[in-house]
């Protein structure tokens, strides 16, 4: 008897080897080239799904985080136009009633009174440049860069602590 032949001992002469999955012991030898060949075939289509399944979700993060990105520029630009319009508004407008106030009910110097409309439109503009500012910290696509140096991918590591420390413990 043959080492090939261990595994199908019960089955009467002439008969046909039974197939794997009607076998009650397992298999003693080494597997025929055919079953190895299906099994390593098996393997590759299972590693190929995985990898598909992760470039999908890779990709639906990437999506996410354009959408996100995209919301978070259109919500900068427009703070960046209300910084704009304060700054060029204020001046035209609040400094012609201001210093009229000022200079003519309070009696201050004309120094004095646009020096005083010249810093309220100096705070309105700061404040909408400081939440511009705060808008484009959602263009960085931190989730995506995350997600791929975790998979081995780009290793602009300064770059990602940073992103990190900047962002509070719950949005990680």
């Amino acid at each position: 008897m043959s080492a090939s032949d261990a595994p199908n001992a019960e089955r009467a002469p002439g008969e046909a080897p039974r197939a794997d999955g009607d076998r009650s012991e397992p298999r003693q030898g080494p597997l025929p080239l055919e079953d190895a060949v299906r099994e390593i075939g098996d393997a590759g289509r299972e590693g190929l799904s995985a990898a598909l399944d992760t470039g999908r979700a890779l990709r639906g993060l990437l999506i996410a985080d354009l959408a996100l990105a995209r919301s978070a520029l259109g919500r900068a630009l427009m703070w960046v136009a209300v910084a704009i319009v304060f700054g060029a508004s204020s001046w035209l407008l609040l400094m012609a009633a201001l210093i009229a106030l000022l200079q003519g009910v309070l009696g201050w110097s004309w120094l004095a009174s646009m020096s005083t409309a010249a810093g309220l439109s100096l705070v309105v503009t700061a404040i909408g440049a400081w939440q511009a500012l705060r808008y484009f910290e959602y263009t960085r696509l931190a989730a995506t860069r995350r997600q791929l140096r975790r998979m081995g991918l780009g290793h602009d590591d300064d770059d990602d602590r940073e992103i990190d420390a900047r962002q509070p413990k719950e949005a990680r």
